[in-house]
């Protein structure tokens, strides 16, 4: 039997599928003893999320081990009408494949997707990505924004010699160039690497990452790019890996 009674800030809960809608439509959220927890990845299997989130992130919180198959754009639009004061009190009955959402006067009975027809939850591969920035999530999220004018493609650089991390977007007739030093971040490791990635998805990503306070990046050379960052005021945590594009000779 699986049991499923929460309550918690809407804030907190529009935050959380904010960050897993911007890479998939749907998605297994496991529950425990410890919280609520997702992994995903998407459709061209180019971006993966890795999500928890804390118990200590509800106001109350029960839960048995088990899966609820989310249907993300559904959801989001049901805590999309909830205030930002409001307290969303969710509960899973056991015998019933509706997830039974409250809020204000509103009360929704959302039909859950069967987990069998989501695609399985993919392992986190083991690279090594000996380069690490920790910036603020503004910065980030405004390069990206600035980048994406020009190009659909932008490179993370991190220069030992120069002593800078650099962002650069080349497009057909301009381009822009973002120079980090390490006064201008909150920490860097100076490793030579460089990659490369498609500016559709770091669009989306960074408007999630843009709300964190610092988001750490890890790089490598021609190697995906990982993101790890807090939501929920450190009871949750989210990690993003992104796939690179390797430039034509």
């Amino acid at each position: 039997m699986h049991v499923f009674k929460a309550t918690i800030d809407s804030e907190i809960m529009k935050e959380t599928i904010e960050a897993i809608s911007a890479l998939v439509t749907e998605c297994r959220l496991h529950t425990d003893d410890n919280g609520i927890s997702a992994r995903a990845v998407d459709t061209a299997n180019v971006a993966m999320i890795s999500l928890t989130l804390g118990k200590q992130a509800f106001k109350s919180y029960e839960a048995s081990p088990g899966e609820i198959g989310i249907d993300i754009a559904k959801i989001k639009n049901v805590f999309g009408m909830a205030g930002s004061k409001d307290s969303l009190s969710l509960l899973l009955p056991d015998t019933v494949q509706k997830l039974q959402i409250s809020f204000g006067s509103y009360h929704y009975s959302v039909t859950l997707l069967d987990t069998n027809t989501i695609r399985k939850d993919p392992n986190p591969p083991s690279i090594q990505l000996p380069g690490k920035v920790v910036i603020a999530g503004a910065d980030l999220y405004e390069a990206i924004k600035a980048a994406s004018i020009v190009s659909d493609k932008i490179s993370f650089r991190i220069d030992p010699e120069a002593q800078i991390f650099e962002m650069r977007a080349d497009g057909d007739t301009d381009q822009i160039d973002k120079v980090f030093s390490k006064e201008d971040v909150k920490d860097i490791i100076f490793v030579k690497a460089r990659s490369m990635f498609s500016l559709d998805y770091l669009k989306d990503m960074g408007k999630v990452m843009g709300k964190a306070d610092l988001v750490e990046i890890y790089l490598g050379t021609d190697h995906p790019v990982r993101f790890s960052f807090p939501i929920a005021g450190g009871a949750g945590h989210v990690e993003y890996l992104l796939a690179p594009r390797i430039e034509a000779e």
